[in-house]
């Protein structure tokens, strides 16, 4: 049984309840080609055990992540747990790769094998059914959007997946799909950093029961305050981050320029950086909960509270006016309580 009790909510119309923050597993997977490194299975396992017994109440995770890796540690994670304490589970498809190719090289988007992708994530999961199922991107393999996702809306109707929804995809997107089939759900990433999906996205997802999740809220890990040039210099040769433009000059400086001017506001608060970074995510529109990844279960310690901040409408001001001197990220500065 956890030993801890979470605030949870609805998400969107599922009639699901979901705790403010889940945990996310893409760095769990292990090298591909945007891993974080190398990972132990073992201490994944540990982390996923540690973040149900402080409360939380669902994993996503996707194929792609360590190219069907992260996936099977999940499903070893979650079936080792009592049957009453397993955490939701939701995964992605249309992201495939060659069976056997090289972990760092291969994957690309292909929205017409989903059919067989649940098979094979259902298997990797060792479940009959997965909760939340969506397509991980925009298709660019000359399937229509609307094919993959009628595609979807018939896993749901045979009782393969409870749940479906769509990651990195917009309110146009959403507004071509609804008509097939009650989109249940949206993946987009937001953070302080990267603000861009605070737009008629959001608003849309609020208007029509779709709840969001939110991805990144710590801009992989630069927002917990634990960042300087050493340790950016320092990450492992196959970490995807190496490559992101939020770690290299002169946003990465930009970046440590806003945390800088919140962690002031996050002791005033009495929470961590992490957690102030996570709660900003969740005091915007539309947002049921974010994904938050770790790798071990200290990290975990670092923002499980995360759900349980309150930040008032004069300290979201603060904020604001802290993202705009400093420069950092795109998108709306305006937070919306």
């Amino acid at each position: 049984m956890p030993a801890t009790s979470l605030t949870t909510v609805p998400l969107g119309s599922t009639g699901l309840d979901i705790t403010r923050v889940g945990l996310g597993a893409w760095a769990i997977g292990g090298p591909w080609a945007f891993g974080w490194g190398p990972q132990d299975d073992d201490e994944s396992v540990r982390t996923i055990h540690h973040a149900v017994t402080q409360g939380i109440t669902w994993v996503d995770t996707a194929p792609a992540y360590g190219l069907g890796h992260g996936e099977e540690v999940v499903g070893r994670a979650v079936r080792e747990l009592p049957e009453a304490d397993r955490p939701l589970v939701f995964t992605k498809c249309g992201m495939t790769w060659e069976e056997g190719g090289d972990p760092m090289d291969g994957v690309k988007r292909d929205a017409s094998q989903i059919t067989r992708e649940v098979e094979d994530s259902l298997r990797r999961l060792g479940t009959d059914v997965i909760d939340l199922y969506q397509l991980h991107q925009p298709p660019v393999d000359g399937t229509t959007l609307e094919e993959a996702w009628t595609t979807m809306v018939g896993l749901r109707d045979a009782g393969k997946v409870r749940f479906i929804g769509i990651s990195n995809h917009q309110a146009e997107h959403l507004e071509r799909i609804e008509p097939i089939g009650h989109v249940d759900t949206l993946q987009p990433p937001l953070s302080l950093v990267n603000r861009s999906i605070l737009d008629a996205t959001m608003h849309w997802c609020a208007e029509h029961g779709t709840g969001a999740i939110v991805y990144s809220p710590m801009q992989a890990g630069i927002l917990t305050g634990r960042w300087d040039e050493a340790r950016r210099d320092a990450l492992a040769p196959d970490d995807w981050r190496r490559r992101s433009s939020e770690y290299a000059s002169p946003a990465f400086e930009r970046n440590l320029e806003l945390v800088a001017r919140l962690q002031p506001l996050a002791e005033e608060v009495g929470c961590s950086m992490a957690e102030l970074a996570i709660a900003w995510t969740l005091h915007q529109e539309g947002v049921s909960g974010a994904i938050v990844g770790a790798r071990s279960p200290d990290q975990v310690d670092g923002w499980v509270r995360a759900g349980e901040v309150s930040l008032a409408p004069e300290l979201l001001e603060r904020i604001a006016a802290a993202i705009g001197e400093s420069g950092a990220g795109t998108g709306p500065v305006v937070a919306q309580p």
